[in-house]
């Protein structure tokens, strides 16, 4: 799309889990090597935390992909908000285990039979579950079970739970504390430093054969990791929608300005720099105001002439036009060019992708990163719980057009 315009050989910011682009902060080294460790040295249960779209999925892939051993045989699973014994049916398949029992009891002893067949082959079984906060109580209790299939030395499964901050806060109830006290190794991911995030930005733009002088001013990466918080897929989502912006504009390298414009198509509003400031100064003011009155001096001030008072002229600083972007009339007021959003609220079978759909009249990758952005509470774009509120940020250049919320 804009790839050639800006001299790159590929997209750098596109926000599918690509581990091509993985980027090392300090929190994902500790986390990637917590994985590697754990599994080589079979501890059992290995967790790994982090809030959503810090890159916990990008690891592991990381991991399957560039670091994992010959010898290992591997089951993972997506979704699983699902019954020990539906569970237990994803490992089977997973792991192309052909004659499955029927009974969850006769299910885990034909597991045990394998993963004792493969420990003798010298491999290691390992159980990959991700959104591993979802997993109802039961079937972690099911899975604790499972870690006990061991032989006298060493684990015969190794288990690499990932999930969100609040299973760090499950594991602290009374009825999981068993299986918390077999968690050997944990990690934990974070938002990136202010230099991560640079790092970070200029890292993905490497990859895809460009650099930041190149294709952002140092203004634009400024506002991008200031809007971002250290979330490497608000970084890619903002930076992706920014460089749609420079190329529609023919602009090139991104300004703050042009940042700015992609934070309000996402979000619908945008971070006011001057604003603390402007208190800063009005306490000033005030304060100074107030030691005037208080001062012993102030009547002579008033005194000494009994013509007006006029304050000193101050210079005047010329003003300052902003570029207008290409095709647009900044004469007019924005609502009159650019719709309002619109809501709609989740009913039974609704989907993110649908809903975008009926919103639109069309979706795509961008489209969806817009309405992630513009929505924090949805953790799981496949799994959406019915009522939740969702805001359809508006378009710019797709049309005035937008169906009534629902």
């Amino acid at each position: 799309m804009y790839q050639e315009f800006f001299g790159l050989t590929q997209r750098p910011f596109h926000i599918t889990p690509d581990p091509e682009f993985l980027f090392l902060s300090r929190s994902h080294e500790e986390a990637l090597a917590s994985i590697v460790y754990g599994i080589d040295q079979r501890k059992g249960f290995i967790l790994v935390l982090g809030d959503v779209g810090l890159g916990k999925t990008t690891i592991l892939r990381f991991y399957l992909d560039e670091l994992a051993p010959k010898e290992l045989t591997t089951a993972y699973v997506f979704n699983p908000d699902v019954s020990f014994k539906a569970l237990l049916d994803t490992i089977f398949r997973e792991l192309g285990i052909a004659d499955k029992p029927d009974g969850v009891h006769e299910m885990v002893n034909r597991l045990h039979e394998v993963f004792i067949d493969e420990h003798r082959r010298g491999r290691t079984v390992v159980l990959i579950v991700d959104e591993a906060q979802n997993i109802p109580v039961e079937t972690l209790e099911g899975l604790r079970v499972l870690s006990n299939l061991e032989t006298p030395t060493e684990k015969l499964l190794q288990m690499v739970l990932v999930g969100q901050p609040e299973f760090a806060e499950r594991l602290e109830t009374r009825e999981l504390r068993q299986l918390k006290q077999r968690i050997a190794v944990r990690s934990t991911l974070v938002p990136l430093t202010e230099k991560e995030s640079r790092a970070y930005i200029e890292h993905r733009l490497n990859k895809a054969g460009g650099s930041i002088p190149s294709v952002f001013t140092s203004g634009a990466i400024r506002e991008i990791v200031d809007h971002a918080k250290g979330v490497p897929r608000v970084i890619n989502i903002l930076c992706d929608n920014a460089l749609v912006i420079g190329l529609g504009c023919q602009k090139k390298p991104v300004t703050a300005r042009m940042v700015r414009e992609a934070i309000l198509d996402l979000t619908g509003h945008v971070r006011v720099w001057w604003l603390p400031w402007a208190w800063v100064s009005l306490v000033g003011v005030l304060a100074a105001g107030v030691l005037f009155l208080l001062s012993p001096y102030r009547e002579l001030v008033f005194a000494s002439t009994d013509a007006p008072i006029r304050a000193p002229a101050l210079p005047r600083a010329p003003a300052r036009v902003l570029p207008a972007a290409a095709g647009v009339d900044d004469s007019r007021p924005r609502a009159l060019f650019e719709p309002a959003a619109a809501y709609a609220v989740v009913k039974p079978g609704d989907t993110l992708l649908s809903l975008a759909h009926d919103f639109y009249g069309f979706t795509d990758e961008q489209v969806l990163g817009k309405i992630l952005i513009a929505n924090a509470v949805i953790r799981d774009p496949d799994k959406i719980p019915v009522g939740t509120i969702i805001r359809f940020p508006a378009l710019r250049g797709r049309g005035a057009g937008l169906p009534h919320a629902r």
